[in-house]
């Protein structure tokens, strides 16, 4: 599928989920999915569809539903458990931290409407608190795709690794930003999707989109911005960040998510320890969210290109 998704496009990356998890489950008997009574929101029903032997409808159970996913996982099975971001990382987050991650079962869980961007739905149904969560819980990779064929590739290495994985996922389309032909996930690694020397925008998820196209309004005031994606949140790209400081001394994160623990916090424990560096983070002021249209929610949280732009600014006054 993956080859049909040209650069530029827009793509429904709940869409490109559930076409991915059915192949896998279609290649692998031992591929089970377990659903949240999410399946039409979250695409799991493709499944339910296309392989039903292998999809399990748990309800609205989330602490049973992953219960269950530990004890299949420990007789060999690879449960992939599909709920929403809020919904999975808080209501199932003993089950997780107990009985997945500290025996480190192989476990795959999908936190569908990530971020901001869940409709009309409100504060209950938004996970902008998931990738803090997660990535303090230990055995736990946490991945955050920018684009559909970045997940199918995320979700390959995800089949394929023995151990607790969390993929963060938007609800709504995401223009292409990598060409399958050329685009290699790797656990770990970030990528420079575009270089400059004046600053960096660290970014992750759907804010990479964002972020470009920030880049673009930068460019034509006259400031060269790199811009670093980090698909792998935990492991982090140390080094890269690292690297990105030296080169352009200031640094910009921008995320759809709580600026509390999410990736801005793990950019300024990697900075702080090793290399000192004006920065600023973009993403919900530790404040309780709301429902609302997107781009209302995107304006009223200032993490859109124009607000990047203006927080730009600002960490370069402040570059030595």
């Amino acid at each position: 599928m993956s080859q049909l998704l040209q650069v530029g496009e827009k793509a429904s990356m709940r869409d490109v989920f559930g076409e991915a998890l059915l192949n896998i489950t279609k290649k692998d008997t031992k591929a089970v999915v377990l659903d949240g009574d999410l399946a039409n929101s979250t695409k799991t029903d493709t499944v339910a569809k296309g392989n039903a032997a292998q999809f399990l409808q748990m309800g609205i159970a989330e602490q049973n539903m992953m219960g269950v996913a530990a004890g299949l996982a420990s007789v060999g099975l690879q449960p992939w458990v599909c709920t929403f971001a809020s919904f999975i990382t808080k209501r199932a987050l003993d089950q997780i931290t107990v009985s997945v991650a500290q025996p480190k079962l192989n476990v795959k869980m999908i936190g569908a409407y990530s971020g901001l961007l869940t409709g009309c739905t409100g504060k209950t149904h938004q996970g902008v608190e998931d990738v803090a969560i997660m990535r303090s819980i230990p055995n736990m990779v946490v991945l955050a795709p920018a684009d559909g064929v970045e997940l199918i590739q995320m979700m390959e290495f995800a089949h394929q690794y023995d151990g607790p994985v969390y993929i963060r996922l938007a609800r709504d389309e995401q223009q292409q930003i990598f060409d399958a032909e050329t685009h290699r996930f790797e656990l770990g690694k970030g990528l420079f999707v575009k270089e400059g020397g004046d600053l960096t925008i660290i970014t992750t998820g759907t804010q990479t989109e964002r972020s470009v196209e920030a880049a673009r309004l930068l460019e034509e005031e006259g400031i060269n911005a790199s811009v670093l994606h980090m698909p792998s949140i935990k492991p982090l790209d140390q080094e890269a960040i690292v690297r990105a400081a030296r080169e352009t001394g200031a640094i910009v994160v921008a995320e759809e998510h709580n600026i509390i623990g999410g990736l801005g916090s793990a950019v300024a424990e990697i900075l702080g320890e090793q290399y000192p560096t004006p920065m600023i983070r973009i993403g919900v002021q530790d404040r309780n969210t709301e429902s609302g249209k997107n781009e209302e929610l995107l304006k009223k949280y200032n993490i859109t290109p124009a607000d990047m732009v203006v927080k730009a600014k600002e960490v370069l006054s402040r570059k030595k």
